[in-house]
Formats: structure tokens, sequence, C-alpha cells
């Protein structure tokens, strides 16, 4: 037998897709332009004084959200992004300046259906995206598009109740097949829900439009809205696969690396169990086809009582995703004296939005995620927010090119350790509005843009020391990191 075919592969393959991420309500802008209604994004207020720790939007009232679309005066970032609406084609021919293979973004569901419930879809709103998707085809950059990613209109919250109403399902289903219909011949990858387990990191508003106060047990009408969106991922992925089978259509995961706080065995056990519930259940439902016996037993011993039909169940075990996407900026540590909260890892060291630095933790994740699930994984995000600075008309970022260079790194080693890696799209490629604290000051971009929090500025692009070390990566497919 000839030695090489036990031999591990060495870097990337050739077809490697190399690129960036970002979410239409952090770029687009535009929210009252060509019909497009609003969406759970565009009540989020940066308010003058504000923690940088902080995150908003995380638990929201109905009231907050009517006072909100009757505010006239108030700094609401995400409702202007970086007027990408506007400069997508010059701005994607920044990215092909550098290389970009794919670029992911996501459809803006009020851009479309602007209550979430009408009969038929906005044009102009398609024809928006029409346009995007061409001239990224004109540039020879593959679709990674998400079809939900923290865009739901707000009358599907203050109406409908969110996800926890089942009818969701159906409306959601309509959106989906609008756009499966329309791009099925121009987009190949699609991501159906944008970090599907962030009911935990952002809350219950965020991921399921579920209103803070009107559930008297929250925690069953979460897990009611979680069980609808695996119901509308399952027929997505049916609906999608009797279109075209070749179309790959992804589960998205917002991936934190959980270590014990000790080698103490109750450590060892809090932090897996708690990785289960609030990373696994969600893989383990969308990618094999059924609930665990971990999460039956959570809700037995919790009282939560969910409204789940024969035919609901045998439509997720037989429409399972073909890929796995996932984000990682950073890991945490468990203990069983606090099993239910992540904290920080001591030995490393974190931003000044505290979230620590871990390489080590992205190739774990890797490993984690190929040894339990055997499919191709693609990295949906992965990046470092700063402030940057602009001098002379330049913005020399060191600091996000090592913590790019090291992930980078990180990832070829899992490729070594033969996990299928089918691509990595950095977070993200242009500064955009961030979606934890709507800053436009925290960037992650290798495009630097000129606007503050407040949106003043003149919009004009800069190309960061990061863009021209980006661009070497991909022209190198990733050998060259220096």
């Amino acid at each position: 037998m000839d030695k090489n075919l036990l031999h591990a592969q060495e870097g990337f393959r050739p077809d490697f897709m190399w690129g960036g991420a970002i979410a239409a309500n952090q770029a687009e802008g535009a929210w009252d332009v060509d019909g497009r209604g609003p969406s759970q994004a565009d009540i989020m207020l940066l308010p003058d004084e504000y923690s940088r720790l902080g995150s908003f939007g995380e638990n929201v009232t109905r009231e907050e959200i009517e006072r909100a679309l009757n505010d006239k005066q108030g700094n609401y970032p995400r409702r202007r992004g970086i007027d990408f609406y506007h400069t997508f084609a010059s701005d994607l021919e920044m990215m092909a300046e550098m290389g970009f293979k794919c670029f992911r973004t996501s459809f803006s569901w009020s851009r479309i259906f602007p209550r979430g419930d009408e009969g038929s879809p906005n044009e102009e709103g398609l024809k928006f995206y029409d346009r995007l998707i061409d001239k990224m085809l004109e540039l020879h950059i593959e679709h990674v598009m998400t079809i939900s990613h923290y865009e739901m209109p707000t009358y599907l919250i203050t109406e409908y109740g969110g996800w926890s109403n089942p009818k969701l399902v159906d409306l959601f289903l309509k959106f989906a097949k609008v756009l499966l219909d329309r791009y099925q011949d121009k987009v190949k990858y699609w991501i159906i829900f944008n970090q599907v387990n962030d009911v935990y990191g952002w809350g219950e508003f965020a991921g399921l439009g579920i209103l803070k106060g009107e559930h008297a047990n929250q925690e069953q009408a979460k897990f009611q809205a979680v069980h609808h969106q695996f119901v509308a991922n399952a027929k997505t992925v049916e609906y999608a696969h009797s279109l075209n089978k070749g179309l790959q259509m992804g589960m998205m995961l917002g991936y934190t690396s959980m270590y014990p706080q000790s080698d103490k065995p109750e450590d060892v056990m809090a932090a897996y169990q708690l990785n289960q519930k609030e990373s696994y259940f969600f893989t383990d439902v969308t990618v094999l086809g059924e609930y665990p016996g971990y999460m039956k037993r959570y809700f037995k011993e919790h009282d939560i009582n969910l409204k789940v039909t024969q035919d609901e169940l045998d439509t997720i075990r037989r429409n399972t995703v073909d890929y796995i996407a996932f984000s990682y900026y950073s890991s945490s540590v468990v203990s069983a004296d606090k099993p239910n909260e992540q904290q920080a890892n001591n030995h490393l060291d974190a931003s000044i939005w505290g979230w620590s630095y871990d390489p080590t933790g992205f190739r774990y994740a890797f490993n984690n995620l190929w040894d339990r699930y055997h499919l191709p994984l693609f990295v949906a995000e992965n990046g470092l927010g700063a402030l940057d600075k602009v001098e002379n008309g330049k913005i020399h970022d060191s600091y996000r090119i090592d913590y790019l260079r090291q992930h980078i790194a990180a990832m070829r080693e899992a490729v070594k350790d033969g996990v299928n890696v089918i691509g990595y799209a950095s977070w993200g490629p242009i500064d955009i509005v961030s979606y934890s604290q709507a800053e436009m000051s925290k960037r992650y971009g290798y495009i630097y843009v000129d606007l503050d929090d407040k949106g003043n500025g003149s919009g004009k692009r800069l190309r960061k020391d990061s863009f021209y070390w980006y661009q070497r990566v991909i022209q190198s497919n990733g050998e060259e990191l220096e």
C-alpha cells in the first residue's frame, strides 16, 4: 500500500472559499426605502451613555417597540448601517480586489415582506437582491446567503408573538420559497438561520422575536419557539432539495469552546452539559434529525411541555442539513458552582469588550464538530472588534492581523487533523454597525468606513493594513500568514 494514502492533508483544498461575512441589518441601511418595513433591528437605540460591556435588545417589551418606531430623534445605527444598499457594487469590488472567493450576507425579511404576512412579496426589495447577487456573479464571488439573520418584521413580533406562534412556520416558509425559487440557479450555499442557538447569547428577542413579560412561562415559550424554527428549517431543506438536489443547505451555530474551570469531575461534567444545551442541542436536531435524550430529560425535569406532533418530528428527521456553518470568536470556562454561566478564562487575554482570544479553542471547535457530525464545516464568522485610528490616511491594525493570523493557523492545523473545512468568511470584511453594542466604533473590517457612532462622517472607504495582509493570505491559499 502506498503510505501516502494514510498521510494527512497538509493545507487548504484548492477550491477553498476565502471571503468575509456581514448581515443586512448591520450594513444595508435604507430602512424605509423602496417599500421596506421595520424589522427588529430598527428599534435598537444607541444611547449617549452606555456600557461598553453591555448589549442591547436582549429583552424587549411591546412598549419599547412602539416607542422606538415613533421616535424620530433617537440614534438608531442599524437604520442607516453603512448604506450598503447603495454602495454594495463598489464595496464588493474592493472585496474582489482582495481576492474573495465567497461573500456571506443575508436577506432582509422586512425588505421582501414588509409586515411578514403579505400575500405577495415586495418586488422592489427583491430587485435589490437581484442586483446584489448579479454583481457577485460578475465578480466571480460565491454567494453564501443567510435567509434569516435577526431581521424579523416587527409586525410578526407584535401581532403574532414571534416564533412562539406556530403560524411563523408557514410565513417563514413562504419567504424562503420566494428566495429559493428566484435564486436557485445563482446561489448554491444557503444558511437558513443565523446562529440558531443564540437564544442563549442574545436572549429570546433577537433570534425568536419573543417579547418580555408576555408569557407565563418564558422558558417554555422559548423552547416552543425553537421547535417551530426546527420545523421551519426542515421544511426549507425539504423544499430546496425538491427544487435542486445540488443546493447546499446549512445550519449555523454560534460556537464558543467551553472548558471546565478545573480538573474536578464536577466541573468537567458541568462544561459538557452546558455545551450540550447551548450548542449541540441545535446541531443534533438539524444535523442528526432528532431530539437528543439529554434535552428530553431537561424538559421533563423543568416541567417544559412542548406542543409537538409526530408529523413535525418525521419532517425534522427526514430533512437534515448538508453542512454546518459556525461562528467563533472566543472561549469560556464553566464550573459546577455556576453550571449555567460562561466565565472568562484567566489564562487568556481579552479585548476591551471582554472577548477572550483563543486560537487553540478554534481548532478545538473544528475537531469537536467534525468528530460528532462528519459534515463539511464552513466558518461563517471569525474576527476581532477593535477601536481603529486613522493616522495620515492609514490604519495600522497589526492587532487584527495578529488575531486572524493565529486563528487561520489554527484552522490549518484542524485541516491537518482531518477536518473537512470548505471555507472561511471572516467577520466582517468591511466596518459595519456591531450587533452586540450597536456601535460603529467597534470595527472588524479590512476596509475602514468613515462613520462614527452617531452617523457622522464622509462614508469614505479606506484600505487598512489588514486588507493587504488578507489579500496575500488568499493569494497563497492560506500559506502566507506573516
